[in-house]
């Protein structure tokens, strides 16, 4: 079952629920909808893959990481024009009083059609002379009205205007308002780049399919500030660096493309933008965007600020740089992995198991310690002891039920490899290495397990 279109994303999603990855929020409160807690295999998961963006996309390229707030101060979103302009095409159905995102619904229907291209009244048009029936209900339509996706929130105790605030819809704005400070304290020289990870918060109208798009999701965000003249180099070779990033994660090459964004569907500020699309099994999606930004950002804290932010050249010259943005959502890009690795298999005795050929870089636990008997336990503790204390290999222990069950135990989570403790290991020093993928066994002497998993790059 390699073929994304095939798989029934509905088995995929139960499997990640069944297994722990992810958890219902609020579940013993009847859940909150489409909001999603990750236990602990997801959360590992998603810590591996924040250590490889980290390594690659800052340390290597010797850029900066900063942490800033959530909350920020009104004005950097009337800046940015969040305030004014961060809004999606609502649209409600007199007949089930439901509320649907415009270009939603045209998407779905007419694929053949460009939504994001489409003015508000273009789509009103389409969906009110050609869906007449929608979701089982028969329709009766209202005007489409823009809805702002921020989350407003108060500080502190008094309740009125001046208290206002938002909840941030982007990292890339905290690393913007923090430009000076960086130049000035690290004195960072042209090009280099800010990045950061972390929480945003966008009002969807319609969050929908799975952890795919959620109110409340995680980015990695890196801003890489050039000159002018470069911009179009950088903005190619992000674009390079971002395709070469997932695959190395294990996403399969012929289940992403690259889809440059036409001139009626850029963003008002962008000079170019392109998608890097996953093909989920509900179609193509976007997975991560890298955009150049232009100077755009930066001229608009100015103007609203009255603070320079130009940067100054080493002949004395000052320049407001170009931005090119590599933005990765992590909530999507870990949804895109477990689909990518979820697989069926028919064994020749007529059974059947469920598999995650994860990554083993990213897998939740690369390595199990399973005793064959309760009897080899204590040997098979002290392994598993021994291997915590002196490598970074991400273990786990299992000794209760059959041998075959616990392998299909980690079959299931995606642990790459098992290491069975039985008869031999006290005779001999002997363990058996099992492999996720084909099955095979190794038997190798327990000195040499240390040797074994980093011949296996792990």
């Amino acid at each position: 079952m390699d073929n994304n279109l095939e798989k029934d994303i509905q088995i995929v999603i139960a499997h990640l629920k069944n297994q722990g990855f992810v958890y219902q929020n609020s579940e013993i409160y009847g859940g909150l909808v489409n909001t999603w807690d990750y236990g602990p295999l997801a959360t590992s998961m998603l810590n591996e893959i924040k250590k490889i963006w980290i390594n690659e996309f800052i340390r290597k390229e010797k850029n900066y990481q900063i942490d800033t707030k959530i909350i920020m101060n009104k004005n950097v979103w009337k800046a940015s024009g969040h305030l004014d302009n961060f809004s999606d095409y609502l649209i409600e159905n007199k007949i089930n009083n439901k509320r649907y995102r415009a270009d939603h619904i045209v998407k779905d229907l007419f694929p053949e059609i460009n939504a994001e291209a489409c003015s508000f009244s273009e789509l009103e048009t389409i969906i009110k002379e050609k869906v007449k029936k929608y979701e089982n209900s028969e329709t009766d339509w209202g005007f489409i009205r823009p809805f702002n996706l921020m989350f407003k929130t108060q500080l502190g105790a008094i309740d009125n205007n001046s208290a206002e605030t938002f909840l941030r819809p982007e990292t890339a704005q905290g690393i913007f308002v923090n430009f000076k400070n960086l130049v000035r304290s690290s004195r960072a020289k042209l090009p280099f780049g800010i990045g950061q990870i972390g929480k945003s918060f966008r009002n969807e109208i319609t969050p929908r399919d799975f952890i795919f798009r959620t109110r409340e999701f995680e980015q990695m965000e890196l801003e890489f500030f050039c000159e002018e003249k470069d911009s179009n180099e950088f903005y190619q070779y992000w674009i390079n660096k971002c395709q070469t990033l997932i695959l190395s994660l294990g996403l399969k090459k012929e289940n992403i493309r690259i889809r440059e964004h036409q001139v009626d569907e850029l963003s008002h500020y962008s000079k170019g933008t392109s998608d890097i699309e996953y093909l989920f099994p509900f179609g193509w999606g976007e997975l991560l965007g890298i955009a150049n930004r232009g100077d755009y950002d930066l001229k608009q804290h100015m103007k609203f600020s009255g603070e320079s932010l130009e940067y100054l050249k080493e002949d004395g010259s000052k320049i407001i740089p170009y931005v090119i943005e590599p933005s990765i959502g992590l909530d999507r890009l870990l949804f895109a992995l477990l689909i990518d690795a979820f697989a069926i298999e028919q064994l020749p005795n007529n059974e059947e198991r469920v598999l995650l050929k994860l990554n083993k870089k990213i897998a939740p636990y690369q390595l199990a310690i399973l005793p064959l008997m309760k009897k080899q336990s204590e040997q098979a503790k002290k392994i598993f002891e021994d291997l915590l204390v002196h490598t970074n290999l991400r273990i786990t222990y299992d000794e209760s039920g059959s041998i075959g069950k616990r392998y299909r135990r980690q079959d299931a989570i995606g642990t790459p490899y098992c290491i069975t403790i039985d008869f031999d290991t006290e005779l001999k020093q002997t363990v058996t290495i099992r492999n996720r993928d084909t099955m095979k066994q190794d038997i190798i002497a327990i000195d040499e397990i240390e040797k074994y998993f980093k011949l296996a790059n792990i």
